[in-house]
């Protein structure tokens, strides 16, 4: 007897960052500038809403949304942003992982088609051919990782569902410009296109504003925001983020939420709403000096890069060297000790991804590693 699953289990393919940690795990003294988790311990005053959240009794079902109070402290904190999303156009979910699988899964039938701006995080394309849909994928290397109207309008069809977004952007570190933000809402508005703007790492920018779709009055209907809390706040374990957008949509789409896990946990958020009044600049700051000392580095090796403006990554170039990049980085595992992620797992091969969120320490040995290692090329 053979038991079947879902076919479309078959395009979900293992997560490449995943498969070389595995790799490099087996190398002993590896040094690894893969993953992009902060080294950072959660704030000592977050966890301690969470224990006496647990010392109070909160650990029964809460809503499947979210609690009031948490609802309200994020509309509040998102208005403060410039996002105008009310208690009932917000779903507290398990992580921005889950809100992007509640969001996908929420709107995507058989066939549609969802253009993907790479190089980009590789969640996006496994949860659309999940979905059964069909990804587009747009290029965006030979504008700096910007967004080109005509270009986007190019990829549009009479089966274009949505277009995710992801700024400031993992793997580039890039933030869109307002002229990139502006090409979407021109090719998008009046059509049946919901833009997914997952901006996980807003609150980890170095520039004064992260423009986004949600500024675009003419897209809020169609606009699906995710955020979460694990980068800014360190609490990457406790999978927490949440979803906004218009309540017509967030109303039907919360359904999915409901299905797959119920609710987010009931004392995690009273955590969630301790950390919305967390102050990050320390943490940024130290991210945006580890930047500048990983960014100098590479301009003594001569690599090109596009300078990151937020996130914790930099995507430099090594299409120099003739090496496809999965074996750029196998053989920078097997002979310098060094784990990278190649470019190949963000749909764009002769780039890698170095992610800064490690400690200086760990930052100069392994960017010695790789400066050696570029040199026996």
């Amino acid at each position: 007897m053979e038991l079947k699953l879902n076919n479309n289990l078959k395009n979900v393919p293992v997560s490449g960052i995943r498969r070389f940690g595995a790799l490099a795990a087996k190398k002993e003294g590896c040094v690894f500038l893969s993953i992009g988790e902060p080294d950072f311990d959660t704030p000592q005053n977050i966890k301690d809403a969470a224990c006496s959240a647990l010392d109070r009794g909160v650990t029964h079902y809460p809503p499947n949304v979210g609690t009031a109070a948490l609802l309200d402290e994020i509309s509040a904190f998102e208005q403060k942003n410039g996002r105008g999303y009310s208690r009932d156009g917000i779903i507290f979910t398990v992580g921005a992982t889950e809100a992007l699988f509640t969001a996908l899964c929420g709107i995507l039938n058989p066939n549609d088609e969802v253009i993907i701006p790479v190089p980009a995080f590789g969640l996006y394309e496994q949860i659309v051919n999940f979905c059964g849909a069909k990804c587009v994928f747009y290029d965006t290397s030979a504008d700096g990782f910007q967004l080109s109207f005509e270009k986007l309008s190019a990829l549009i069809t009479d089966r274009t569902k949505a277009i995710i977004l992801n700024s400031p952007n993992n793997p580039t570190g890039v933030v869109y410009s307002r002229a990139s933000v502006n090409a979407v809402c021109r090719a998008v508005s009046g059509k049946p296109v919901f833009v997914i703007s997952d901006e996980v790492y807003r609150d980890l920018s170095y520039v004064d504003s992260v423009p986004s779709v949600s500024d675009c009055p003419e897209l809020l209907g169609q606009s699906l925001i995710v955020q979460s809390f694990s980068k800014p706040y360190a609490m990457t374990g406790w999978r927490a983020g949440y979803l906004m957008g218009d309540p017509s949509v967030i109303g039907e789409i919360k359904k999915i939420h409901q299905l797959a896990v119920v609710s987010g946990v009931s004392f995690v958020m009273e955590a969630c709403i301790t950390a919305l009044h967390e102050d990050t600049d320390a943490m940024r700051g130290e991210y945006r000096a580890r930047r500048d000392y990983v960014c100098s580095r590479l301009d003594e090796m001569g690599l090109c890069y596009e300078k990151p403006q937020g996130a914790f990554y930099v995507f430099p170039s090594v299409e120099r060297f003739n090496i496809p990049s999965e074996e750029f980085c196998t053989r920078l595992i097997d002979e310098a000790g060094l784990c990278l992620v190649p470019g190949s797992c963000f749909g764009k091969d002769g780039y890698v991804r170095i992610s800064y969120c490690y400690s200086r320490q760990n930052l100069r040995e392994g960017l010695d590693r790789l400066s050696a290692f570029i040199n026996s090329l």
